[in-house]
């Protein structure tokens, strides 16, 4: 399972496998494209947690990154730049990345570069990250009996349910759940999104600071659970790292246990 999803961007065969094969390492996944029309499509279509853009395609390098920070759905994204010729547009769009890649570059340098963003890309993916897990929930209605039902996953944003029950896209509700392990419960104003084959889709419109904070350190926690024990190791100084206590103790019961 990747952590994260990355649009790459560059005319080189070469450099798109060494950023690959980098990027993996990490957990991320990778969609590669030459051209600037295949990425716009790509940016048009996916949400992306990072957009690496090589600039020796000149100008329409600029054009990619202005894009991105025009996007609905990716303006977030980290964003880096791979160095190309030097000069002042070269600079300028190198100003426009939250990183860049200098060329020559390595394996060495690439991670180098990786590591001190990865943190922004977790917390990038965590803002998008549906976690699946089946809770009991309670949907309250107006002037109608309350339903429940189950989770099927669940995000900073909103939730899938499974039920029988008929709702209308647009209703107004408020859903009532409890996350596990933890003891206070939950309660939102949302609204009803979709519906499809007994699944309903629901947005979360109005959520107390404190609840808030508690969904969104839920959802870290449980993104971090699932990083790789390759990935974690590499964070496992006080100064680098970005991990929370759970992904760390997650680490040192790994480094613990004997080697065969």
């Amino acid at each position: 399972m990747s952590i994260g999803l990355a649009l790459l961007v560059s005319p080189d065969p070469v450099t798109i496998q060494q950023f690959s094969l980098a990027l993996k390492e990490f957990s991320i996944a990778t969609d590669a494209c030459q051209d600037v029309p295949a990425s716009i499509r790509l940016l048009n279509r996916r949400k992306f947690d990072a957009v690496i853009v090589d600039l020796q395609m000149g100008e329409q390098s600029g054009a990619i990154l202005d894009l991105v920070r025009l996007s609905p759905s990716n303006r977030t994204a980290v964003t880096f730049a791979i160095s190309g010729n030097e000069g002042d547009a070269t600079a300028a769009f190198r100003r426009r990345a939250g990183f860049v890649f200098d060329r020559p570059f390595s394996m060495q340098s690439i991670r180098a570069t990786l590591k001190p963003a990865y943190g922004l890309i977790l917390r990038e993916r965590r803002r998008y990250f549906r976690c699946p897990v089946s809770i009991p929930i309670t949907i309250l209605r107006r002037n109608l009996p309350d339903v429940r039902c189950h989770s099927v996953n669940i995000s900073e944003g909103g939730m899938a349910l499974t039920t029988t029950v008929a709702f209308a896209a647009g209703e107004n509700v408020q859903v009532q759940f409890t996350l596990p392990d933890q003891q206070v419960p939950f309660m939102a104003e949302s609204t009803i999104c979709w519906l499809k084959n007994g699944n309903l889709g629901v947005r979360l419109v109005s959520l107390s600071p404190e609840h808030k904070s508690g969904l969104q350190n839920w959802l870290a926690r449980k993104l971090e659970e699932a990083l790789p024990e390759s990935v974690a190791r590499q964070f496992q100084k006080p100064e680098t790292s970005f991990i929370t206590p759970v992904a760390e103790t997650k680490l040192k019961t790994s480094m613990a246990e004997p080697r065969h």
